[in-house]
């Protein structure tokens, strides 16, 4: 199958590079793979909104800029800090002619939202359910372009280099990728002059997480074994208030947005202990609540704390978080007179993919855009909703660098995936042990505070589980799970490597060593 630009990923980056390319040329063909349905990316569970200024009478690009510099402790590449927030308001007001709806208050102005570690209300959001919203407005308009072929339920397993079209070149370049088709288990060859991975985060890499079961890391992953720059991977960002359960797997979150509608942290005992740790309290930025309410929890062995809506008004609460209230609700939380129980889950990647401002890699005919990308725009510690907005942008930094630099590559003869001597693995429990292995390991080893002694003790373990994955996969015929727990091991392996090579606390990573 050929292709002039291959998409992995659905999520916001990916669908709005898709929906300009094709509006801009209608002759060519633009290709979506992405491993579930078509909604279903990090996008979709996006609660907060897009920070952005749209009014310099109460906001401006400098305090914008300013929180994202401080949120970002220092690492932030200050040139695309100001680019990104300077585009801003463009980009989100494509989403509007695109037909994305957002809050407006009785005056028919954007009701905007604080969250934490912004200086003034500039989160525009539709409801509690703002990616929701965005992917099903950016869907509407794909399906309205002839030129976009959307593959669901396609599992990108490589990228297609140098490497197996068995040659050596000091300059790599991407002419495809191979991908199983879930359905029937047949391994497409899909060549095209573009490859752009929009792949999304790593948050199931942690048992505990916020993220959707598909963010296991896969074009992270798939861009580090074709040997493009991967940074910033210690950058891990906790997200402070996931609703506490017993059960495993991915958690609900309460969205910092219900901090900055006022409600507060508490220890089990009613005791408020954010102003204790910072003078912006409870709307710290994200890495500071995080690791605070990770010492709390340290202090007191308790398995949670509380944040507590009762003194907030209602009816206003229900308005703009409908979603959240009906959740705790269906989990015998009645946030009028009941505390909801939280914590820390892993969110948001802030490292990843290498990029320039026009979203390319090290990798010649390789791009990438959003939660997979390492851009410079967050730094040690991404500001609250500036994720939307980043992947906007360098969705549209990647389309302009395709009209000013049209792309064809020369046919290669590329070889079909050869799966000879594998078969079916029969022993699928190997395949959940060892994902349950590596989520323990990455949760109680790798989490929000680490020592030298235990990211030590992971690669040790982590060794293990490597040969193990590595063996069924030379073994095996090709299935999506055996191919994330790989994906998800190379993660693991680089976030343990690159916390390692640090050697100074900031921002999302702390290390009791340094």
């Amino acid at each position: 199958m050929k292709t002039q630009l291959l998409i992995i990923g659905s999520g916001v980056a990916g669908l709005t590079l898709a929906v300009k390319f094709a509006e801009k040329f209608p002759k060519k063909n633009i290709t979506i793979v992405t491993k579930g349905n078509e909604d279903e990316s990090n996008t979709k569970y996006a609660q907060g909104g897009v920070a952005v200024v749209l009014d310099e009478k109460t906001d401006s690009f400098q305090k914008h800029i300013e929180d994202t510099l401080i949120a970002g402790d220092g690492l932030c590449d200050k040139t695309v800090v100001e680019m990104v927030i300077t585009e801003g308001p463009k980009r989100f007001k494509e989403l509007m002619v695109w037909g994305a709806q957002f809050d407006v208050d009785q005056t028919g102005n954007f009701d905007l939202g604080k969250e934490g570690g912004h200086s003034q209300y500039r989160v525009v959001h539709h409801k509690d359910i703002t990616g929701y919203e965005i992917e099903r407005a950016l869907l509407a308009r794909v399906h309205q372009l002839e030129n976009i072929t959307l593959l669901t339920h396609h599992f990108a397993i490589d990228l297609i280099t140098e490497h197996q079209l068995k040659q050596v070149s000091e300059n790599i370049r991407c002419y495809g990728a191979y991908v199983l088709n879930q359905k029937n288990g047949n391994i497409l060859t899909i060549e095209a002059d573009s490859t752009v991975l929009a792949a999304g985060g790593i948050g199931f890499v942690y048992g505990h997480t916020t993220n959707p079961i598909i963010a296991t890391g896969d074009g992270i992953a798939m861009a580090y074994r074709a040997k493009a720059r991967i940074k910033d991977m210690e950058f891990v960002q906790f997200h402070p208030t996931a609703l506490y359960t017993n059960t495993e797997g991915s958690a609900f979150l309460i969205s910092e947005a219900v901090r900055g509608f006022g409600a507060y942290l508490r220890t089990k005992n009613g005791d408020r202990f954010m102003p204790n740790y910072d003078e912006r309290a409870e709307l710290a930025s994200r890495d500071i609540v995080s690791q605070s309410i990770d010492k709390e929890l340290k202090k007191s062995g308790d398995s949670c704390m509380y944040l507590d809506c009762t003194h907030l008004d209602l009816e206003a609460f229900k308005n703009h978080f409908p979603n959240i209230y009906q959740t705790c609700l269906e989990h015998n939380v009645d946030i009028s007179k009941d505390w909801i129980p939280v914590v820390p889950a892993s969110h948001y990647l802030c490292g990843g993919i290498e990029v320039d401002t026009n979203g390319k890699t090290s990798i010649t005919n390789l791009f990438a855009c959003g939660e997979c990308t390492r851009t410079g725009l967050h730094g040690a510690n991404r500001l609250a909703s500036n994720s939307l907005l980043e992947a906007l942008v360098y969705a549209h930094n990647i389309y302009k660098y395709h009209c000013n630099h049209p792309i064809s590559v020369k046919n290669k003869h590329i070889p079909d995936w050869n799966d000879y001597g594998t078969s079916i693995p029969k022993e699928h429990v190997l395949i959940k042990h060892n994902l349950k292995e590596l989520q323990a390991l990455m949760g109680d080893y790798v989490g929000i505070v680490r020592s030298n002694n235990r990211l030590k003790k992971a690669i040790i373990h982590l060794d293990v589980i490597y040969n193990e994955v590595e063996e069924l996969y030379r073994t095996s015929k090709i299935t999506t799970t055996l191919c994330e727990l790989r994906n998800m091991v190379n993660v693991a392996h680089l976030i343990i490597g690159q916390s390692l090579d640090r050697k100074e606390n900031k921002g999302g990573y702390f290390n009791v060593d340094n």
